[in-house]
């Protein structure tokens, strides 16, 4: 029997083998413990929900660790889980995560969230309802309400929390909050952070031929919180992110990658406000498209953070997608990469300026050959295997319990950060907002404005248009109930 296929209750095994007894140990049971809590001599069981794509690799990661078994797989589409079905043959198998939640909830100590952006809030609170520790894929959630309920619920379960922004844990933006720190580029005021994504259709109409439901997938269980609608060609498993109901566009699937970095280098928290430009779509040379339940094909948002004890005022955030790129810094040679081509940040302060790519990778301060002639003081504490140490350091902090283990991207940065990301697409939004006016014509009240935001009542208080949007109406046996 190969590693992959050793039995994946560890538990019950751990229990029954070792011989640890003999030499006076006692091992206590979970229901001992309590709901969320270890035996310090125990292994990790996760049960993962959404286990294709980016999930299996989740759930692969955990297993490496060395200290997590996997134990439940939930997928609604057996395509998809298919590998993960293959590789873990002991770990029972569940379409739909509530009947696993009914079922298995004492077999199990945390949850890996690796589905489609709409569907996550509702899945994680209920498994921290139930005590368990979870690590939930980037962004948190779909909406702003939802980011917020689930940062409240971890502090009330005391569980251990992580978002897979893997760069959190990388070496290199703790390198640039130590060069920040030692006073190299002085005052940030000012960060841009650019994607070249989307690389998914944006900008379109929404098909109006439906199609058939391939056999292996449940579209009512995939549909989850959403509102009913007839299944489309494409959609799944990947070009869900470029429409509302679901994804959260190219600030969902890379804004906690990139804009991490200006989180823990500045401590930013909630933004005040934030305004938008978006390229627009032309059906023909003509006419303008109207594609509202699409996300544009590129935008440029500017977000205004208040003065924290790391700055000494406002800093503004831009965020730039769809190829849009800033101008590149004058300190930077013309063959030299901005960012790492396609995606990065970049640092303006008062007195210099420092760069990275994707997860914070390769930072740089500029010019350039300063970065290999600094050295400083490390005051932000690296972690064991950086960003691929992710996935190890969660498992390790939920082993270690509550209050003891450490973890990079805490739902109590997470939220906030999440929280970021859907303000900004509030503003993008917002611009498609339109108003009849006579003859058959149209304005768009939302374009060219700031909208203000009021932290504390989670509203935008001078255009209540976008409002609807920060909490959504979920579909009928859906709740989300802290």
């Amino acid at each position: 029997m190969n590693k992959e296929q050793q039995p994946q209750n560890s538990r019950r095994s751990f229990i029954k083998n070792a011989g640890l007894a003999a030499a006076g140990f006692f091992i206590v049971p979970r229901h001992v413990l309590g709901r969320g809590f270890l035996a310090p001599s125990d292994r990790l069981v996760v049960a993962g929900i959404g286990v294709g794509g980016k999930g299996e690799s989740d759930i692969n990661s955990f297993f490496k660790s060395g200290k997590a078994d996997i134990g439940y797989l939930v997928d609604v589409d057996d395509r998809r889980a298919a590998t993960s079905v293959k590789r873990f043959p002991k770990a029972k198998y569940y379409k739909d995560w509530r009947e696993l939640f009914d079922k298995e909830s004492k077999s199990f100590d945390a949850v890996s969230v690796s589905t489609p952006d709409h569907n996550h809030a509702v899945q994680t609170l209920a498994a921290m309802q139930l005590g368990k520790h979870v690590y939930v894929q980037k962004p948190l959630t779909h909406d702003i309400y939802e980011a917020r309920v689930l940062t409240e619920a971890a502090k009330r379960y005391k569980v251990i929390t992580q978002m897979g922004n893997q760069g959190a844990s990388g070496d290199g933006t703790r390198l640039m909050k130590d060069w920040f720190e030692a006073g190299l580029i002085g005052d940030v005021h000012t960060i841009y952070s650019w994607t070249d994504r989307p690389v998914w259709p944006q900008g379109i109409e929404w098909p109006k031929a439906k199609a058939d439901v391939p056999k292996e997938l449940d579209w009512d269980l995939w549909l989850g919180t959403a509102p009913y609608r007839d299944y489309i060609d494409k959609l799944v498993p990947f070009n869900w992110r470029g429409w509302w109901e679901y994804g959260t566009g190219a600030l969902g699937d890379m804004g906690c990658h990139m804009l991490e970095p200006a989180f823990r280098v500045l401590d930013l928290r909630y933004a005040k406000d934030v305004q938008a430009s978006v390229g627009s779509v032309y059906v023909d040379e003509f006419k303008r498209g109207y594609f509202p339940e699409s996300f544009p094909p590129s935008s440029h948002v500017t977000l205004t953070f208040p003065k924290t004890a790391k700055t000494k005022g406002e800093v503004k955030v831009h965020w730039m997608d769809g190829g849009i790129q800033p101008e590149r810094p004058e300190e930077l040679g013309p063959n030299e990469v901005f960012g790492d081509g396609g995606n990065g940040t970049l640092f303006i302060g008062t007195k210099g300026k420092m760069m990275c790519g994707t997860y914070g990778q390769n930072p740089q301060l500029l010019p350039t050959s300063k970065t290999k002639e600094t050295k400083v003081k490390q005051v932000d504490p690296r972690v064991a295997g950086g960003a691929e140490g992710h996935y190890a350091q969660w498992v390790e902090a939920c082993i270690a319990g509550h209050g003891k283990g450490q973890v990079s991207s805490p739902f109590e940065v997470a939220g906030p950060l999440t929280e970021l990301l859907l303000m900004a697409n509030l503003a993008i939004r917002a611009h498609d907002i339109r108003k009849p006016l006579e003859n058959n014509r149209f304005s768009f009240p939302g374009r060219g404005l700031k909208l203000v935001w009021d932290n504390a009542q989670m509203k935008v208080t001078n255009f209540d248009d976008v409002n609807q949007w920060v909490k959504r109406e979920y579909r009928q046996g859906y709740s989300l109930k802290a």
